[in-house]
């Protein structure tokens, strides 16, 4: 099993963060019968010192995340622990803990002196979605972190208006990674434009669903890092907040 990516800390998404890790541990709790009953992977980033809960899976069983997080926390040792710091190989690039879908891992966190953060919005849609307007005006590239395609929309002189990034679909899952609108272009729709031919797109790769995630945690006042735009763009297409994706830390 060792040659799998999970298990081997490797990562198409935050390929780099992974490779400034030393190798993961990844220990399981199973009963008398030998069945599984839990799974944590953790490992030191050498850089700094830092310690990571990489992954962890428990059936939402508080007690077995409870047993799982004591002991990675008892290996790691006296030192700042991070907890759904960065992306998986386990997921499409789903960078944080779904707080929602996971309650007990999340009080088990908590309980272990563990405090949250919240990052991210994460959304989802069926596809294809009905009444979305589009563009046949853009190029298509190929690009390898995240893996997938780039979309972009130039002016008649070259100029870059708007570019997006979609990951190849999984299991009939595509992830719309973003959509970015320069500031000299917006307000003249190229960011619901762009979405729609990026959902086209995806459903032609067979993309029966589509995912993305929201960086929402800037503060009120910082304009440059507002997600207003984009929330509200995402919600006028139908696309549904399904949790909200947070990260853990610990001191010493």
């Amino acid at each position: 099993m060792g040659d799998r990516p999970q298990l081997a800390g490797k990562s198409q998404v935050d390929a780099g963060w992974w490779e400034e890790l030393d190798a993961p541990s990844t220990d399981v709790v199973h009963d008398a019968s030998g069945r599984v009953l839990g799974v944590i992977s953790y490992a030191v980033r050498p850089s700094d010192g830092t310690g990571l809960l990489l992954w962890l899976h428990c059936r939402e069983d508080q007690a077995i995340a409870s047993a799982l997080i004591t002991h990675a926390v008892r290996e790691l040792g006296d030192r700042m622990i991070l907890g759904f710091e960065f992306a998986s190989a386990l997921t499409l690039g789903l960078e944080g803990l779904p707080v929602g879908h996971r309650p007990e891992t999340r009080q088990a966190l908590e309980r272990a002196g563990f405090s949250g953060r919240n990052l991210w919005r994460y959304m989802r849609s069926p596809l294809p979605i009905a009444g979305l307007p589009h563009t046949a005006s853009y190029t298509v590239s190929e690009c390898e972190e995240p893996p997938g395609k780039q979309l972009e929309i130039r002016s008649d002189n070259g100029e870059l208006m708007a570019e997006a990034t979609i990951g190849r679909p999984v299991a009939g899952v595509g992830v719309l990674w973003w959509i970015s609108v320069t500031p000299a272009h917006r307000g003249r729709g190229l960011g619901p434009t762009l979405m729609g031919s990026c959902l086209d797109l995806l459903a032609g790769l067979g993309a029966s669903e589509v995912i993305l995630f929201v960086d929402d945690d800037a503060p009120a006042d910082d304009v440059e890092r507002s997600r207003a735009a984009a929330n509200l763009m995402y919600d006028r297409a139908g696309l549904v907040e399904v949790d909200r994706l947070w990260s853990f830390s610990r001191r010493p």
